[in-house]
């Protein structure tokens, strides 16, 4: 009696060795075992919105001021369970993480991160990432859409992300984690400009 063929899942250091060989400009992803996904750099609508994003965050990033926390951009961010992630955004608390580490990738998970939604992206940030970032306990990430001008705050409960709050068009607001209200009115590409 023979046994089924078994499907072989490429172990994560193969995966991560073909994401050091892509091409400038993509960017490579392990969300689900044995499983390499790619995209390429944001347009300019998505980039302006990450740029705008990060910059809202200064006055608590600790590069900056020393304090607060570390605010990385498109940093890639080993999980414990071979899963290699790259939030458009991510943060981590000075108080919990008082040096982070000079290492790529980094194998600190963050507290915090923010995936700016494209249309080629939006389906695996949504339904792949968020899910992913609460199992692996990240406390809170935001999906940030361009195109509507919304931010959906999620905390994580219970291992499960959970809408806390929202923000949409030109809103002024405190949004979680960060204590300070974040204006929104500059993220947004102009209707005049699209």
């Amino acid at each position: 009696m023979s046994l089924p063929a078994q499907r072989l899942i490429p172990p994560f250091h193969e995966l991560y060795e073909r994401i050091c060989q892509l091409p400038e400009g993509v960017t490579g992803e392990i969300l689900e075992p044995g499983v390499l996904r790619t995209m390429s750099r944001p347009n300019r609508r998505h980039a302006r919105v990450g740029k705008f994003a990060t910059w809202s965050l200064r006055d608590v990033d600790a590069d900056l001021t020393g304090y607060g926390w570390w605010i990385l951009v498109e940093h890639e961010i080993k999980l414990p369970d071979e899963r290699l992630i790259v939030p458009d955004i991510a943060g981590w608390r000075v108080e919990r993480i008082p040096v982070l580490p000079e290492e790529n990738p980094l194998t600190v998970v963050p507290d915090w991160c923010c995936e700016i939604l494209s249309p080629s992206t939006a389906r695996d940030d949504r339904t792949l990432k968020l899910p992913l970032y609460a199992a692996h306990r990240i406390g809170w990430t935001w999906l940030v859409n361009p195109d509507l001008r919304t931010v959906e705050v999620f905390e994580t409960s219970s291992g499960r992300p959970i809408l806390v709050d929202t923000a949409k068009d030109d809103d002024a607001k405190i949004l979680a984690p960060f204590a300070s209200p974040i204006a929104l009115a500059d993220w947004w590409t102009p209707d005049n400009a699209l």
